[in-house]
């Protein structure tokens, strides 16, 4: 493999990949202490993982729900910066952008984990205005 490939990855680009990593944390985070417990003792179900989500309360829930709100953002993330390169946007400000994105959507979690109803909304919002802002920055 040629490491010049690696070379041509922007932050953006890294931004991406954390992204879509996000998901995959929340997922942990709902089923922290439950994976080598025993299902009879309620612990995590991977022969019925879906249920046994649906299942859990406070934190845990709230951890499934940013899984779930990850995914959703996902595409929009992904097209946004993309579309921006692609239109030849300024490789800076896209790295800025996508950054903090990521950033906030850490928050985001953070947040919704810790029950932070409002708080969560308002980082949500930035969030997402900030994937406008990404799009947008293709324009001319």
């Amino acid at each position: 493999m040629n490491s010049n490939h690696f070379q041509s990855f922007s932050v953006a680009h890294w931004c991406i990949l954390i992204a879509a990593l996000l998901p995959l944390l929340c997922a942990y985070i709902a089923k922290w202490g439950q994976l080598g417990k025993p299902r009879r003792e309620g612990g995590y179900d991977n022969a019925d993982p879906r249920a046994w989500l649906a299942r859990q309360a406070d934190w845990r829930a709230r951890a499934n729900a940013a899984q779930a709100n990850s995914f959703e953002g996902l595409p929009f993330f992904i097209g946004a910066v993309l579309a921006a390169l692609q239109l030849g946007a300024p490789q800076g400000r896209v790295d800025l952008l996508a950054l903090l994105y990521v950033l906030l959507r850490m928050g985001y979690i953070v947040t919704y984990v810790g029950g932070m109803a409002t708080m969560r909304s308002a980082v949500w919002g930035l969030a997402f205005a900030i994937n406008v802002a990404i799009l947008f920055q293709g324009w001319r």
